[in-house]
């Protein structure tokens, strides 16, 4: 093969699928895989479920293993991270000093886990975002808190788990966590765990089953953590011993016995031999520093998922104009990740192809350029709840709940944004229902036409 190289960076979701849809879509020249793990592409969604409770071995969330990529023909880079690119040449820079000219761009390289200051000089003060991660995590829990013990299950007794954030991923932890046996309290600044992404009465229901289950939910803003002395077996850093509250923290229901106790200067203690900061994530673009690349909550992209000419971008850290919903949009779910890297990959093709030089061997088939138009679609399992929810549900201005059973935390939410219905969430209903809601908010639809529509999908018979 001959001709510059087509460079996806990120062995993510959204990268591989890219990678897969370029060679199925014709691509024949040089493609490079770049990825700043030493993984290969793997699952993320089963970080937070089942690899942290330990159900999953590690080779289980391989996307594709080393004999399935080999068909692909793949320059595979991991453990290499991209450094720059120079939009006008289409030229990345990489962290070993490598500057690969290309013929195409493919940004994949989605979101990295905030944190808080100092937390990463802690010992005992995790992140989740990476395979890395849980893993550090996941052993951690299956030591247990007892000196010499060989975990929970061994007789060890829980450890103190504090989970600072109480979104998606602090839930699904704090669930996690629970049935591990270990002592779990849930801090978040707003009083109702994933409100922001299922609304408040969703949020509720998902409240009354952790506290049942007890966890303890802790309403204020993190100030800082206490610690003991360095001790070398933690490498030399100070290990946490409690996570201290801002004033006014308060506590919203759970098992008794989370009150904690005063920090010095005002503000509450509450006791940690383990800290999950789980408090969101930024997209992954403090990298390209090219003005003519529009970074402000990810990369900004057109309808094709274009960021500039032939460069183009999929997954956590695209933000794109969804031509459906108008506006644009960035979506953090694995769904999105998968069907995006596809349309990023179709479309750089076809923009490349009509300056491919005749017979040129790399060259792919002619097509046409199409807007990406997905339904959104997440899920997250907690306990035995499994929510699933289709469309836009965060930044609703209108939410109706219905509470089919509230013993078996089942629902059914509707979400809607400028009169028009535009979200749907369900939990606990039959798939053949499921399956039928997902056309409602396919397309924005009027309130009340949606309402009837979903009446309808959900009668029984």
């Amino acid at each position: 093969m001959t001709g510059l190289p087509i460079a996806v960076v990120g062995a993510s979701a959204a990268g591989l699928a890219a990678a897969e849809t370029l060679r199925r879509s014709g691509w024949r020249g040089p493609l490079t895989l770049i990825g700043d793990e030493p993984h290969l592409p793997y699952d993320r969604p089963p970080l937070s479920k089942q690899l942290l409770h330990g159900a999953w071995a590690p080779e289980k969330l391989l996307l594709r293993t080393t004999d399935q990529l080999a068909p692909l023909d793949l320059d595979l880079r991991l453990g290499t991270r991209a450094t720059g690119l120079d939009v006008a040449t289409r030229t990345l820079t990489l962290d070993d000093g490598t500057e690969l000219a290309c013929a195409g761009v493919i940004i994949a390289t989605g979101v990295a886990a905030r944190t808080l200051p100092g937390a990463d000089r802690i010992a005992g003060v995790h992140t989740l975002r990476t395979l890395d991660d849980a893993l550090a995590l996941r052993s951690r829990l299956a030591k247990g808190g007892a000196p010499g013990s060989e975990g929970v299950a061994a007789g060890g007794r829980g450890l103190r788990l504090v989970i600072v954030g109480n979104g998606v991923l602090g839930c699904e932890a704090a669930a996690v966590a629970r049935e591990l046996g270990h002592d779990v309290t849930l801090v978040g600044i707003e009083a109702t765990p994933m409100a922001a992404a299922v609304g408040t009465e969703v949020g509720e229901l998902l409240a009354e089953e952790h506290r049942a289950r007890g966890v303890r939910l802790v309403t204020g803003a993190v100030a800082g953590f206490e610690t003991a002395p360095a001790d070398p077996a933690d490498g030399g850093d100070p290990r946490v011993t409690a996570v201290r509250l801002a004033e006014g923290a308060a506590p919203s229901g759970g098992a008794p016995g989370g009150s904690g106790e005063t920090a010095p200067g005002g503000g509450r203690l509450l006791p940690a031999d383990l800290v999950l900061v789980a408090i969101g994530s930024r997209p992954a673009v403090e990298w390209l520093d090219d003005p003519a690349l529009d970074t402000g909550d990810g990369l900004r992209c057109d309808a094709y998922c274009a960021a500039a000419p032939g460069i183009y971008a999929a997954g956590d850290v695209a933000r794109w104009d969804h031509p459906v919903h108008g506006r644009p949009l960035r979506f953090e779910h694995r769904m999105n990740a998968t069907e995006q890297g596809m349309a990023a990959a179709r479309n750089l093709l076809a923009e490349l192809a009509p300056s491919a030089p005749a017979g040129a061997e790399e060259a792919a088939p002619a097509q046409e350029r199409r807007p990406f138009a997905p339904v959104p679609y997440f899920w997250s399992d907690q306990y035995a709840v499994k929510i699933q929810a289709y469309g836009l549900t965060a930044g609703a201005d209108r939410v109706e709940t219905t509470v089919v059973d509230r013993a078996e935390r089942r629902v059914l939410a509707l979400y809607g944004r400028d009169g028009s219905a535009v979200g749907v969430l369900i939990a606990g209903l039959p798939p053949r229902q499921v399956r039928a809601l997902r056309a409602v908010v396919a397309a924005p639809l009027p309130w009340e036409e949606a309402r009837e529509r979903i009446a309808a999908a959900t009668a029984p018979g």
